[in-house]
């Protein structure tokens, strides 16, 4: 019976020692895996140790341990950086991510916003509901600015002008010094208003040759054609190209019918301008005048008999004086 109890006994013990061996194998093998890095949980170069189930468990020095949530379950990742809406801090046991305060999109530290939520205004560093006094919220900055832009003599909201200062000049809501391009500063309006620039249609067809206003009487000429302006330019705009074209031309020479009528005409007209100046010149041209016609009339017979016939009526109703001193 004792033999029996002893025989169990060993047994018993043998066991123990057995699952004893077993549990500080596994746990060695354990140990080894962590450290390794041999967990296919990590891969990315920025784990110190990890594991399957947890991913990172330290990371390399500068890299900041980040949890990330799948599902019901975290696993930590190891960064450079941490993602928006948290903020890192440094230790020396280990760098770690930590999230912003609710209100804020992104942090500096726990108790510096950089960007709010929506809803939120930032205000110094702080993430607000409403702004302080003399403050306006700003929806685009999600930001507390000034009620009216410096440049503004009165504004529609924060960011919108109604009037600029005197010397600014306005464009959709802001003020400017200078126009931006391809706008120009109107005094009258003080606006920025869109530069015109000039727009000129197709040439037309060159003119006949001529020369000082005559189609004939030379061979040397000129032709021109010209274009029209279909829009003036403003101001600042791109003024107006050439519209009138010029080129020499030669044509066959021929005389011009009714000449020297022109030509007395032009050398009358001369000699008018010439009388207007010169009294004497005036009584002179009147002479030559007068010798013209006179001249004229010797060439023209029936102008020699008018006149001899004038001259006959004349002597004919000339009165005659009798011996009794009546006119017959």
């Amino acid at each position: 019976m004792q033999l029996q109890l002893i025989s169990f006994l060993l047994i018993i013990l043998h066991f123990m020692d057995y699952t004893g061996c077993q549990q500080h194998s596994s746990s060695r093998h354990r140990q080894h895996k962590l450290m390794s890095g041999g967990s296919s949980g990590c891969q990315q170069g920025g784990c110190l140790t990890c594991s399957d189930y947890n991913g990172c468990l330290s990371c390399r020095p500068r890299f900041f341990m980040h949890l990330e949530r799948i599902g019901m379950k975290q696993i930590g990742v190891c960064l450079t950086s941490c993602p928006l809406g948290f903020y890192g801090t440094r230790s020396p046991e280990r760098n770690t991510c930590t999230k912003c305060r609710l209100e804020c999109d992104s942090c500096f530290n726990k108790n510096f916003c950089t960007r709010c939520r929506s809803g939120f205004y930032l205000h110094l560093g702080r993430c607000l509901e409403s702004c302080p006094e003399g403050l306006v919220r700003s929806d685009a900055q999600r930001e507390c600015v000034p009620s009216c832009p410096a440049e503004c003599e009165s504004c529609a909201n924060s960011e919108t002008c109604a009037q600029c200062r005197p010397g600014l000049y306005q464009l959709s809501g802001r003020c400017h010094h200078v126009c931006p391009d391809d706008y120009e500063p109107s005094d009258k309006l003080m606006e920025c208003v869109a530069q015109v620039h000039c727009e000129v249609g197709e040439w037309g067809e060159w003119s006949p040759c001529s020369r000082s206003g005559r189609t004939c009487g030379f061979k040397r000429g000129q032709e021109i054609r010209t274009r029209q302006v279909l829009q003036y330019p403003s101001p600042f705009g791109k003024p107006c190209p050439e519209i009138s074209e010029v080129k020499e031309c030669l044509v066959k020479r021929r005389k011009c019918p009714g000449r020297k009528k022109i030509e007395r005409k032009e050398r009358r007209n001369r000699n008018n301008r010439k009388d207007k100046e010169n009294p004497e010149g005036r009584r002179e041209r009147k002479r030559e005048r007068e010798r013209e016609r006179d001249a004229g009339e010797r060439d023209d017979p029936d102008n020699t008999n008018k006149t001899e016939h004038r001259q006959r009526r004349g002597h004919e109703t000339e009165p005659v004086s009798t011996d009794d001193g009546l006119v017959q």
